[in-house]
């Protein structure tokens, strides 16, 4: 480490050290600036590839759409023949000429090309085993994934007659049985590659001119370090001389600062302030000395005990936690050794109801502990056989309480979302459902789709009316504190909500209370 032994050394350590941190920050603006661009060539690759796919799923879906109704109208009219040619007929006339995107192909499922505007010499050729330049059979391919429920997607590289190369391409393509035909659409893909062109352009730009504003503002910082250093640095040498001569003279003897030696009037009010400190000084040093070893000691002590203390609380915690699992374990599976031997037994119920209660419990300690130090991961999750399995497990709780769920549950329902996150949604919510609603009354249990994009989730009760909605969702909030729990559970259906955008609506009257939860299909967080 440089040690400046006088103010001349300073400022030339300070026009050295205004360099090298110049330089660092240039780096570190550098290197954002292309770790940016990097994350934008990922998401325009991303997003471009999507838009694209949902396009061609939604312009091949038209077509079979189109083709079914066709089909369906005139087939007790026309033979399928004539039908055929009419729709081709059709389809070739829909689609944008002047576009060598905007075409659909239709191929039989022995692949001989049957409709193809841009390759209208291989129509009535089989192409079964076509391949691309990589050996890739291509139309075997989209024939095989057109068979498919859904159809699917092929990606593959394929000659652009606009600018005679073979160029990366994606085609989805659907099945219409009836006629064993399977109808595509690709797109080619360069066009992303002029964007993230256009994308580095942008950052090179950005990078010079970073360069010329971190240069300009080095030369004005280097320039005035050196008029400070040639205009002031010797007059406040010779000054901060004076003041330091007297400090040390002022250890012997109590006479004050010559001010007439001062050249700045600065100085000389520094001086005044100098000698009425250094009396201060001498009558107060002993008596701060003793108070500051005195007072460092109990904050050390204080300190100490306050570590101590919040370090005890935290293993506390996370061993009970841990320690709960265990004995958890042991008394769930005796419960299920004596539900064998004892079906229909009312008092095992109820036990395996309080077990249950405390796993869930457990489940939401956990998730407390390690929410902040653990990534959730987002999958696509089957929601509609997660909510079927959480009732289920329920049912027992549900039952010792004289409840009974009413589900209306679609089937194969997915959003992308974290198990863990979704499972504390749910038990909060069937959780809270038992502990207040009304007895021997039914608890329903909703789950559909709304639209193409969201799936809605509700809870509904028959139930005392919530009568400070704004504040159900508070940490330790209790409506009715005598029907125990922590007052944490909605708090955490809360966060997780907030965190993934979903849209929570609450409505309580006196007959009933309904808790709704709307879903992202695909969670984009950045929405």
């Amino acid at each position: 480490m440089l040690k400046a032994k006088s103010l001349y050394h300073l400022i030339v350590y300070s026009i050295l050290f205004i360099v090298v941190l110049i330089s660092f920050f240039t780096f570190i603006i550098i290197s954002n600036a292309h770790e940016e661009l990097q994350e934008k060539i990922v998401t325009l690759n991303t997003d471009y590839r999507n838009k694209q796919q949902e396009l061609l799923i939604n312009d091949v879906n038209t077509a079979i759409n189109f083709i079914k109704y066709t089909h369906n109208k005139y087939k007790y009219i026309k033979d399928d023949e004539t039908i055929k040619k009419e729709v081709i007929h059709a389809i070739n006339e829909m689609r944008l000429k002047n576009s060598i995107n905007e075409y659909l192909f239709i191929y039989d499922f022995n692949g001989k090309s049957i409709h193809h505007p841009i390759a209208k010499n291989d129509v009535g050729k089989n192409l079964y085993e076509a391949t691309d330049i990589n050996g890739k059979k291509v139309i075997k391919e989209l024939i095989q994934v057109s068979k498919k429920d859904l159809g699917g997607f092929v990606e593959y590289k394929w000659y652009k007659p606009d600018i005679s190369q073979n160029i990366q391409k994606i085609s989805y393509a659907q099945s219409y049985d009836p006629w064993n035909w399977t109808l595509g659409k690709g797109v080619y893909l360069d066009k992303i590659d002029r964007l993230v062109q256009n994308k580095k352009n942008e950052y090179d730009q950005k990078i010079s001119d970073y360069t010329l504003q971190i240069t300009s503002l080095t030369i004005m910082l280097v320039l005035y370090s050196i008029f400070i250093y040639k205009n002031a640095t010797i007059l406040i040498v010779s000054d901060v001389k004076e003041i330091g001569k007297y400090f040390k003279e002022s250890q012997k003897n109590d006479k004050p600062l010559n001010q007439n030696r001062l050249i700045f009037g600065e100085f000389k009010v520094i001086a005044n302030y100098a000698t009425d400190a250094m009396n201060n000084i001498k009558l107060k040093t002993h008596m701060l000395e003793d108070l500051n070893k005195n007072l460092e000691y109990k904050v050390d002590e204080k300190t100490k005990e306050l570590t101590k203390l919040i370090d005890s609380q935290k293993k506390f915690i996370n061993n009970s936690v841990h320690e709960i699992n265990t004995p958890l374990a042991i008394i769930q599976t005796n419960i299920d050794l004596l539900k064998m031997n004892t079906p229909n037994n009312k008092y095992i119920t109820h036990i395996e109801s309080g077990a249950k209660i405390i796993q869930y419990i457990y489940d939401d300690l956990s998730y407390l502990i390690k929410k902040d130090r653990v990534i959730y991961e987002k999958e696509y999750l089957n929601i509609s056989d997660i909510l079927s399995q959480r009732l289920e497990f329920f049912h027992e709780i549900a039952t010792s309480n004289s409840l009974h769920f009413k589900s209306k549950i679609e089937e194969d329902i997915y959003i992308k979302f974290n198990i863990t996150e979704f499972q504390r949604i749910i038990d909060n919510n069937l959780s809270n459902a038992i502990k207040y609603s009304f007895a021997k009354s039914p608890i329903f249990i909703n789950l559909k789709y709304i639209n193409d994009d969201r799936v809605e989730f509700t809870v509904t009760t028959n139930s005392k009316k919530i009568n400070f909605t704004d504040k159900i969702f508070d940490d330790f909030y209790r409506e009715n504190t005598n029907r125990g729990g922590f007052g944490l559970g909605l708090k955490i259906v809360k966060e997780i909500c907030d965190k993934n955008l979903v849209i929570i609506n609450l409505q309580s009257d006196n007959k009933e209370t309904k808790f709704t939860y709307r879903f992202r299909i695909n969670e984009n967080i950045t929405a």
